[in-house]
């Protein structure tokens, strides 16, 4: 007998109870009352041996579980399920079914075009999934659901694998654009395949291609449309230049190597003219020379001015006063200030270029120059540096390019460079050159960060060339207020979307290539001035969009420039030439709004972080310059995928996964075992995808076991509900036994939970509410308490229906909850309901919870009499607590009555509050009975109750329990006989 008293309780009782461990259970989740049935059941649905063999006089009169839906799929059994499922559920006619039906509002996430120029990757998977989860969720919501799948087709990488071995050597454009497309179409075929077998939900016939005519007129469009508000213009200044690829690169493009080397050097440029301030002071000191500092000397035959900083202090050997001691300890000798000037002193000088005789360069102030590395005055060749540039424009320096395409010396560099690679042994001719005339001070290796070909993986130089570009100045305060508008997840990645914005003073958009949107633009053949206006760019157009670009090869330029157009500029056909360069591919995904959104606007852009500097930045410029405003409302950022040893994925280190080896298993099964896609799935929406993301074995295996647990969680719901049916079986929840009442309160409170999650992209919060939903209210509570009705009840009684009407909405409401995640295993269970009745679980909408279920005035009396069981539990560890006859005794209050709307009687077998505990039998009593038996295991505890005062703030009294039970069923010499006493059983 278990005894438990609570002293007198405040009638002002608000709240009370609500963090009990409600799963704080002490033996088998399901076993059977032993006053009623002997056999045991699990929350998986199988029978225990007693009842499998038939084992005792009650076999007959137990409603077991019943359903074909399998515990576990594995190997190919798992494979062809999912493609039966895909099949019969119509999910490839699914995304044109929700365009076609009437809704509301419409949600739009704009698909960023993956590259298509490889196979299916881990990457992919990640993205693709991301997006499916949250497109299938607002479909189950009732939106109409805009998702218009499409490819990154245009590009050097394509070209290059086009070509192979072949090269560009004796192609035509067009053969190269040929082999370039044929090759893309393969890769797209590839890719679109994967994402459909993923379960990935589109309009797979309707996806958009940036090769497609009717794309690449909607991308000149708003190429004219910034062309005449003066945006884009042509102009000759230093762009990042590949030589490996052979052509100048935008920012976007560019991978930075932290571990590159250079040979950097310190040199001295002699002073031809002192500043007058500086000849005043020195007197007869003699010669005095610029000391450099430089990673690139290379570049030291394009010098064309010294730059300091205005307002610094300088020392003779001029440096900064600030770089004098690291100076000194770099150049191991001692350093003697000789004169001290200020930057502005300085104007006025005038150096001797250390290798060109005859050569002068000025000295020059430049806001650029800083005191963090170097010698506080910088060599400065505006044809290969950005700053370099800005201050020849402003002082009207020279800025020619001494760099071919192959990134080697021209002749203007001089004999003895001509030719030689400007990385490579041009650079060492350099600084012999230096050597040899004596200017060369100290020579070092220098490890920092360099610019490299994102594709090519060779690093990039600097060099000047005629090409197209969008002046990104005039944009950048409207991009950062439009900005500042958009909802960026995660927060902390605004901070980096502004800071290449900042970066960027003007963009880049012209290609040396033939795989690309063709510039509409015409040159004359003798001055080389370029033709371009609205009215040949609108015929352009118009041309790309009735035959796609390749004819602006095939066709004459008496037809992409005919008679009516020239007629607004002076000159004949013959007189033009059509250019050559493609835009960036960048410009190409960056218009996509403009041919994909039409005049709306995106709910959401969702792609990795890489596209911070990428299609994020390049569709938000494109569209501000046209639409003043952002093409997205919202950016959600991932990261990438890693191993799970925490590498970059590569081929050489062997530990590349391949989601079609996930899905479909490798050549070994215990090596690779078919996992499924909804495997896949679930790893993605259980990752925290704004860090690294890990996939390997252990991930992947993880991931499969919480399906199968999941699996059977659901193969006992539906094992239970055989038979059942809620049109006409249900039961009004008012007449609902307490505890189910209590059930679906908990189930409202998780709909709404879940729902919140996915509309916050939180599917790893959805997983973790699901889990903690069926392992902490369901298997661990709610299930161990039903048992004996669910089991043991006439199959038609109030008590067994009330629980299948339970059940019945677990399992629906779970089963929705899940189905943005894993749609596959959602419609294999909603195809063994019996609420399907033909209908796809897809096509029938989200989780659906009544505001009746709200029960706060049931959930105190449930949560406290939870936290008695607790301790009537903790006291008999290892026991079955049917095996005791248990008495709880509280005082009278508002606690006592809670409990009391449990139980009508003092002493039950069958009440609701001895169902709760589980026990042989309840009393509930106010007295504490005088006499307890011999053999009466006591536990004392407090319990802690909420009380609301007119603050409205909670606070909390302490209230002593008192439990005592005596063993009913036990065998001889095994009845408990110890006593404890202030045992923690409080609510938190």
């Amino acid at each position: 007998m278990l005894l438990c008293r609570i002293s007198a309780v405040s009638q002002s009782v608000a709240r009370w109870g609500t963090s009990v461990r409600r799963g704080a259970l002490l033996h088998p989740a399901l076993s059977f009352n032993t006053s009623r049935c002997q056999n045991v059941s699990s929350t998986d649905g199988t029978v225990h041996p007693a009842a499998a063999q038939g084992a005792g006089p009650y076999r007959d009169s137990v409603l077991l579980p019943r359903t074909e839906f399998p515990m576990k799929l594995t190997g190919q059994n798992l494979i062809d399920r999912e493609v039966q499922i895909q099949q019969e559920c119509g999910f490839a006619e699914l995304y044109s079914w929700q365009r076609e039906r009437k809704a509301k509002k419409e949600y739009c996430l704009h698909d960023g075009p993956p590259y298509a120029n490889g196979d299916p990757h881990v990457g992919h998977a990640l993205n693709k999934i991301l997006k499916d989860i949250q497109n299938r969720f607002e479909m189950l919501r009732g939106k109409q659901v805009h998702y218009v799948p499409g490819w990154d087709c245009h590009g050097l990488p394509i070209e290059l694998k086009a070509l192979g071995e072949l090269g560009t050597s004796g192609l035509s454009p067009l053969q190269i654009r040929q082999k370039a497309r044929e090759f893309a179409e393969g890769a797209i075929a590839r890719q679109r395949a994967a994402f459909q077998r993923w379960g990935v939900m589109a309009d797979w016939d309707k996806c958009y291609y940036t090769f497609d005519g009717t794309y690449e007129a909607a991308q000149l469009k708003v190429f004219q449309d910034m062309h005449s508000k003066g945006l884009i213009y042509q102009d000759y200044k230093p762009v990042f230049w590949s030589p490996s690829s052979r052509t100048a690169l935008a920012e976007a493009e560019l991978e930075y190597n932290p571990q590159h080397v250079s040979k950097a050097i310190y040199a001295t440029f002699a002073l031809a003219t002192l500043p007058p301030k500086m000849a005043e002071a020195v007197g007869e000191l003699g010669s005095i020379s610029v000391l450099v500092w430089t990673t690139q000397p290379w570049t030291i035959p394009a010098n064309q001015a010294v730059c300091f900083m205005p307002n610094a202090h300088s020392q003779l050997l001029l440096v900064a006063t600030e770089r004098v001691s690291s100076l000194a300890t770099l150049l191991s000798t001692e350093l003697e200030t000789v004169g001290t000037f200020t930057g502005t002193e300085l104007e006025g000088g005038v150096c001797q270029h250390p290798t060109i005789p005859r050569k002068e360069v000025p000295l020059l102030p430049a806001n650029f120059v800083t005191m963090g590395k170097g010698t506080g005055l910088v060599h400065t060749a505006p044809a290969h540096g950005m700053e370099d540039y800005s201050v020849a424009s402003h002082f009207k320096l020279s800025v020619e390019c001494i760099v071919d395409e192959e990134g080697r010396f021209t002749e203007l560099a001089g004999p003895e460079l001509q030719s030689l690679s400007v990385m490579g042994e041009g650079n060492d001719a350099v600084i012999s050159m230096l050597k040899a005339v004596g200017s060369l001070v100290k020579e070092e290796e220098c490890v920092h960060s360099y610019p490299y070909d994102w594709r090519s993986k060779e690093p990039v130089v600097i060099r000047p060339s005629k090409q197209w570009f969008i002046d990104i100045a005039s944009l950048k305060d409207k991009a950062k207020e439009v900005l500042a508008k958009v909802r960026v997840i995660p927060e902390s990645a605004r901070g980096s979307l502004l800071a290449h914005l900042d970066r960027r003073p003007y963009w880049c958009i012209s290609r040396q290539r033939s795989w690309g949107v063709p510039i509409p633009v015409f040159y004359h053949k003798e001055t080389g001035e370029p033709l371009i206006n609205k009215h040949t760019v609108s015929h352009v157009t118009q041309l790309f969009s009735e035959k796609g670009s390749d004819c602006w090869w095939e066709l004459p330029l008496e037809s992409l420039l005919p008679p009516e157009v020239l007629k607004k500029v002076t000159g004949e056909v013959t007189d033009y030439e059509r250019g050559d360069d493609v835009l960036d591919i960048w410009f190409d995904s960056g218009t996509s709004w403009a041919a994909v959104l039409e005049d709306s606007r995106a709910d959401v852009y969702v792609e990795g972080k890489d596209q911070i500097g990428g299609w994020f930045q390049s569709s938000l410029l494109t569209s501000v310059a046209v639409q003043k405003r952002a093409p997205y409302k919202a950016l959600m950022i991932h990261d990438f995928v890693i191993s799970e040893k925490g590498e970059k994925m590569s081929k050489s280190l062997g530990n590349v996964v391949d989601p079609d080896t996930v899905i479909h298993g490798g050549e070994d099964p215990s090596v690779s075992p078919a996992y499924g896609v909804d495997v896949l799935r679930w790893w993605v929406a259980e990752s925290n995808v704004f860090s690294e993301v890990q996939i390997g074995p252990n991930v992947l295996n993880s991931a499969r076991d919480s399906i199968n647990k999941l699996r059977n969680t659901l193969k006992f719901l539906l094992g239970n509900l055989q038979g059942f049916d809620p049109r006409t079986q249900a039961v009004d929840p008012k007449e609902m036994h307490y505890i189910d009442q209590y059930l679906l309160h908990l189930l409202r409170n998780y709909s709404m939970k879940m729902t919140d999650a996915y509309n916050d992209f939180g599917a790893g919060r959805a997983i973790r509410l699901l889990q903690a939903f069926i392992t902490r209210d369901l298997s661990k509570f709610y299930f161990s308490i039903i048992k004996d009705r669910l089991y043991c009840d006439p199959e038609d009684s109030l008590g067994r229906r009330s629980c299948q009407t339970v059940l019945e909405e677990i399992l629906d409401g779970v089963t929705r909850s899940i189905a943005p995640i894993l749609p596959h295993l959602a419609e294999e269970v909603y195809l063994h309901s019996l609420s399907s009745e033909g209908e796809t679980m897809f096509r029938s909408g989200w989780i659906k919870s009544s505001p009746v279920w709200r029960r706060p005035g049931l959930e105190e009396a449930v949560e406290g009499a939870c936290a008695i069981r607790d301790s009537f539990l903790s006291s008999i560890p290892g026991r079955n607590a049917a095996e005791y006859e248990l008495t709880i005794e509280i005082e009278p209050g508002l606690l006592f009555e809670l409990i009391e709307s449990l139980q009508d009687e003092p002493t039950s077998s069958y009440s609701q509050l001895t169902e709760l505990m589980m026990s042989s039998q309840t009393t509930l009593t106010s007295a504490l009975p005088r006499d307890l038996p011999a053999d009466a295991l006591i536990s004392n505890g407090s319990f802690l109750i909420n009380l609301e005062g007119e603050s409205q703030l909670m606070v909390q009294r302490s209230k002593t329990l008192h439990l005592s039970a005596r063993g009913v069923t036990a065998v001889p010499g095994s009845n408990p006989s110890c006593i404890t006493s202030g045992s923690d059983w409080e609510s938190p």
